[in-house]
């Protein structure tokens, strides 16, 4: 699962699978997919196996544990329980009638906020410890961490790192994310010696191209010379190096954004402008 070069995923947190655009996305070279045990109400698997049918072994698939149905009909709740991660992992191999390729443990610091670290770590660990006897019993390919806020992570891991060690850690990415999160991001994946081709961005937007902020902004101060491309484009493209990562899982039904960003992945970008942000946001604080 680990990869030097710029990598495209296919994310289905927002938009369903679609069997027009997993073609598109197939013919454009992008072949993975990224979705939860809990999208779309707990069907997300089941739908991704009926829609794409005999592409979905063209893909790579990861998915995310860690959220569950409340039994109340009201919102999912999450856990770390090792049982129930490891249930999730069986019926998730299940319901897409294949072994995911990569299971990632979904926001874990929603059970680590406000614990000690002794609990926090004891927690954490025996989660992974659940997600790593699932790859060892190749039920999954692989497994990992995929994180919103690392600062709790972060602060589990500070002192033993001895029984987690995630493949890949994926990690909110590109100009929407607070130097806090991107200092404590990035210090995880040294801590965890996750290297940057076994790292992964989420959320490149921060939510959506359709907000007003991208439109006010001029990104081609970040570009190397003579490059011609959307603001879209250009912020997709710096995900990629805020934190550095090697694949960026991004969610989209138009088949036209999708070969879009595609293409935004070979742009070239001024390493001398990063640096000069990165200063920026350090000095400006939360």
């Amino acid at each position: 699962m680990c990869r030097a070069d710029r990598g495209v995923v296919l994310g289905l947190h927002r938009s369903g699978p679609d069997r027009d655009v997993l073609e598109h996305a197939l013919s454009l070279g992008v072949r993975g997919i990224d979705t939860a045990y809990n999208y779309r109400g707990f069907t997300s698997h089941r739908a991704l196996a009926c829609t794409a049918g005999d592409l979905l072994g063209e893909f790579t698939v990861s998915t995310k544990v860690g959220y569950f149905p409340s039994g109340t009909g009201e919102r999912p709740m999450h856990s770390l329980d090792p049982d129930r991660l490891r249930t999730a992992v069986e019926r998730s191999a299940h319901e897409l009638g294949r072994s995911p390729d990569l299971v990632f443990l979904h926001n874990p610091e929603l059970a680590l906020s406000g614990l000690g670290p002794a609990e926090s770590y004891d927690r954490l660990a025996a989660a992974c410890a659940a997600l790593a006897g699932a790859a060892r019993s190749r039920i999954c390919g692989a497994w990992g961490i995929a994180t919103w806020d690392p600062r709790p992570l972060a602060a589990a891991v500070e002192h033993d790192t001895s029984h987690i060690q995630p493949g890949v850690l994926m990690l909110r990415a590109g100009l929407s994310v607070a130097a806090p999160m991107l200092s404590a991001g990035e210090n995880v994946c040294r801590v965890l010696d996750v290297a940057p081709e076994c790292r992964w961005g989420m959320s490149p937007f921060g939510g959506s191209t359709t907000d007003p902020a991208w439109s006010a902004v001029d990104l081609r101060a970040f570009l190397a010379a003579d490059q011609d491309c959307s603001t879209s484009q250009a912020a997709f493209r710096l995900a990629y190096e805020l934190p550095p990562v090697a694949r960026v899982a991004v969610g989209t039904s138009n088949p036209v954004h999708l070969r879009d960003l595609v293409a935004a992945t070979t742009l070239r970008i001024s390493d001398s402008a990063i640096s000069r942000y990165r200063e920026l946001i350090q000095k400006k604080g939360p």
